[in-house]
């Protein structure tokens, strides 16, 4: 089963409609603290394993990072260890700031 590639456009328009979703933030602490979508949960990419029961295997997750390499292999992990609705962020958070929010730091 392969990761859905989400634009940060279609995650707007889900949390604009109010669809239930978690987002997973997989970058450092540092940069979570500097820049991040609002209601989004941090877990660092190399915490994952570790915190795997903290996640619910029925949700929609959208993973998220800077530019959507390091989502992607958390995503990939998810998938693979058996979650059924994962969705990779596009871009991660440095599109999120250029197309959905701009109030949101680039760096």
């Amino acid at each position: 089963m392969s990761v859905k590639q989400l634009s940060v456009t279609e995650l707007k328009n889900k949390i604009a409609q109010g669809e239930v979703l978690f987002l997973l933030d997989v970058r450092e602490p540092h940069e979570f603290n500097y820049a991040h979508i609002a209601g989004s949960v941090l877990i660092s990419l190399n915490q994952i394993t570790q915190r795997l029961g903290e996640l619910d295997v029925h949700q929609e997750i959208i993973v998220i990072c800077h530019h959507g390499i390091r989502s992607q292999q958390a995503a990939n992990y998810l998938v693979h260890s058996g979650f059924k609705n994962i969705a990779n962020l596009q871009g991660g958070i440095d599109a999120w700031s250029r197309e959905c929010d701009h109030l949101i730091p680039r760096y």
